[in-house]
C-alpha cells in the first residue's frame, strides 16, 4: 500500500498532460499514488486509456474550468472550492496544483505544491512586452496571490523560475526541476530531408511566423503538427508551411524517427517538451536564441534569433543538407535529452513531497500504513 498520495491537477490541453501522466508514470515506480484531477476540455479515449495502464493512478475527469479560459476571477474560484473539496474527499497528502492561481482563496488542509507551468502574464511579457490588457491583469493577480499561498513553487526550468520571480516580484526564485519525457516510440527508418516543428501552431508565442518566412527561402519541405484552431475557434493559416493538425504519439513517432532538422523559433517556452521530443529521437536541433532553450540545450542546438527569418532560413538549408553535421548534433541531442526522464522528475519531486509531510496528517499517514 502505499504510504503517501498526491492530489493533482492537469488539463487535457497541451503539454500540462503530457508532464502530469509522465509524473504519475515516474511517482508509481515510487511506490506514491496520485490522484488525477483533469480540468478544461474532456479527455480523449487514448489519454484515458495512457492513464488506464499507470499503477498507483486514480483519474477523476471534473470539467472544471481552466484558469486561462475563465471569464472571470470568480469562475476561477469556483473552480478552485471544488479541487479542495476533492482534495479532501480522496485524502491527499501533498496537492499539487498545474496553476497557482487555484490556491489563491483556497484554504487547501495539506501542503501545496505550485507548478508555475507558465501564465498568460509571462507570455504576454516575452510575446508583446507591453502592459498587461485588463482581461490578463486579473488572471496575473490571482496568480500572484497563488504563488504567496503556496507551500512551495516550481518551475520547468531555472529561466522561467527568474522570469516568474520578475513579473511577481516574489522575494525568492522558485525551485526549479525539469521536466522528464518518456520517449516516444520510435519505429527504424532512414533519415529523410526535411524540416519539422511541433506545438500551438496558433499561439504566437511559438513564433510560426518567423518559421512560415524561412520556408519561403529554402527549398525543403518544413512540416508543423499541432493546432491552428485558437481557443476562440479561429483558423491560423500559413504561407509555406505543411500543417499536418493535431498527431498522436505513434504519428508524431513516425516523423521523428525520419530525424528530420527540427526547428522552434518560440518567443516564449517555459520548457519545450515537443524539442524534448525530437532531441531524444536523434532530431538535429535549431532553436531561438532564448534563455530556456540555453539552458537546456547549449552546446547541442544552433541558436538563432528570435524573429530572424532570414538566419532561420539559411541555418536550416545548411544542416538539412550536411549529413554528417546534422548526425552529429542529433546525437548530440539524443545525449542531452537522455537526462530528463520521468523517474529523475519524479525523484525530485517525491524528495519535495516528503519534506512538507511534516506539516500533513501524520498520525492519518501511519494508520494508512498500518492498514
Amino acid at each position: 500500500m502505499s504510504d503517501m498520495r498526491i492530489m493533482m491537477t492537469a488539463d487535457a490541453v497541451g503539454g500540462v498532460w503530457q508532464y502530469s501522466i509522465d509524473l504519475a508514470r515516474g511517482l508509481s515506480r515510487l511506490g506514491i499514488e496520485t490522484v488525477l484531477a483533469t480540468m478544461g476540455p474532456a479527455m480523449t479515449a487514448r489519454q484515458r486509456a495512457e492513464a488506464a495502464e499507470i499503477p498507483e493512478l486514480r483519474l477523476i475527469e471534473t470539467g472544471l474550468v481552466l484558469d486561462w479560459m475563465a471569464r472571470d476571477a470568480s469562475a476561477v474560484r469556483e473552480a478552485s472550492s471544488a479541487i479542495e473539496q476533492i482534495a479532501k474527499e480522496c485524502e491527499a497528502d501533498i496537492i499539487q496544483l498545474s496553476t497557482p492561481a487555484l490556491a489563491a482563496q483556497s484554504r487547501f488542509h495539506a501542503p501545496v505544491v505550485a507548478v508555475q507551468h507558465s501564465c498568460v502574464a509571462t507570455w504576454w511579457d516575452a510575446v508583446h512586452g507591453s502592459e498587461l490588457p485588463a482581461d490578463f491583469q486579473w488572471r496575473a493577480e490571482l496568480v500572484r496571490q497563488g504563488l504567496a499561498a503556496a507551500s512551495i513553487v516550481i518551475t520547468p526550468t531555472a529561466a522561467f523560475g527568474h522570469m516568474t520571480q520578475r513579473r511577481y516580484d516574489l522575494p525568492t526564485v522558485p525551485r526549479t526541476i525539469h521536466n522528464g519525457r518518456t520517449p516516444l516510440a520510435l519505429t527504424p527508418r532512414a533519415a529523410h530531408d526535411f524540416v519539422f516543428t511541433a506545438g500551438r501552431l496558433w499561439d504566437d508565442g511559438k513564433n510560426l511566423r518567423t518559421i512560415d518566412a524561412a520556408a519561403a527561402r529554402i527549398g525543403v519541405p518544413i512540416h508543423a503538427a499541432g493546432s491552428v484552431l485558437t481557443p476562440q475557434g479561429a483558423e491560423v493559416k500559413f504561407d509555406h508551411i505543411h500543417c499536418l493538425g493535431l498527431l498522436d504519439e505513434d504519428q508524431l513517432g513516425q516523423w521523428l524517427a525520419a530525424r528530420p532538422v527540427f526547428v522552434s523559433a518560440a518567443l516564449y517556452e517555459p520548457f519545450g517538451l515537443a524539442v524534448l521530443e525530437a532531441a531524444a529521437a536523434g532530431c538535429a536541433l535549431i532553436l531561438s536564441d532564448i534563455p530556456t532553450f540555453r539552458e537546456l540545450w547549449e552546446d547541442v542546438a544552433i541558436f538563432i534569433p528570435a524573429r530572424n527569418h532570414n538566419a532561420f532560413a539559411h541555418a536550416m538549408a545548411e544542416l538539412v543538407g550536411d549529413d554528417c553535421e546534422r548526425a552529429r548534433m542529433g546525437r548530440a541531442a539524443r545525449e542531452r535529452a537522455a537526462r530528463f526522464t520521468p523517474d529523475a522528475m519524479a525523484a525530485q519531486m517525491a524528495s519535495i513531497y516528503r519534506s512538507l509531510l511534516p506539516a500533513a496528517s501524520g498520525p492519518r499517514l501511519t494508520s494508512r500504513v498500518a492498514a
